[in-house]
């Protein structure tokens, strides 16, 4: 699979993507496939740029940032500037994450505070409805 190309079919069941996103990354000059009359072949290089698309979407990365980082791949100076930058990036989205997770560790403690005060109140509604009767 090294040099092989893909079909817009074939990179869509390899890497559970829709023929639309790859059309998508295509228009928002993330991968460059090889036209041949109305078909797509993606080479090597836009398998990389792929895996790497989708795994900065995961972690949040926007995807003009994942455009910029992929833009600064530069094999002949090892990509020394490249990782620098995906790794500042990294670093500043971890920071954003760890926040936003200690916001729900504290909103899911308030929740289950309400909840327990809900079914607390709603217990002793019961209760006195039953001893009123």
């Amino acid at each position: 699979m090294s040099e092989q190309l893909m079909t817009i079919r074939e990179m869509c069941e390899a890497y559970q993507v829709t023929p639309r996103t790859l059309r998508f990354y295509e228009a928002r000059e993330l991968i460059f496939p090889e036209r041949r009359g109305q078909h797509r072949l993606y080479g090597r290089s836009d398998r990389a740029r792929l895996i790497l698309i989708l795994r900065g979407k995961r972690f949040g990365f926007s995807l003009e940032q994942i455009r910029q980082l992929l833009e600064l791949y530069d094999p002949s100076e090892r990509n020394l500037t490249q990782t620098e930058a995906t790794l500042s990036t990294a670093r500043d989205r971890l920071q954003d994450m760890e926040r936003q997770q200690a916001e729900l560790a504290a909103a899911i403690i308030e929740l289950r505070q309400l909840i327990t005060q809900g079914e607390d109140w709603l217990a002793s509604l019961k209760s006195d409805s039953r001893h009123s009767a």
